[in-house]
């Protein structure tokens, strides 16, 4: 798991769910998750999966590029030499 990128989603979403005035509670009932849950996609400790972000980004008003503006693309080349 990337803890980075969940860091940085669960940022994005909860700066653009309070930009609309919407409750962790209410944005939950509208995805089909308990309060608790968007609590631990908001500090990144759990991931959010592909359907999950898609019904987040709908109910939110922005697209999925949203979630991922601003974070910096990984070295693919570096990630594989640290694996060795």
């Amino acid at each position: 798991m990337n803890l980075e990128v969940d860091f940085h989603v669960g940022n994005r979403l909860r700066r653009r769910r309070r930009m609309l005035g919407l409750t962790q509670r209410e944005l939950g009932a509208a995805v089909g998750v308990r309060l608790q849950q968007v609590q631990r996609y908001e500090c990144g400790q759990n991931s959010l999966s592909a359907p999950r972000l898609w019904a987040v980004a709908n109910v939110l008003g922005v697209p999925i590029e949203y979630f991922f503006e601003g974070l910096k693309p990984r070295n693919v080349e570096q990630d594989a030499a640290h694996a060795q």
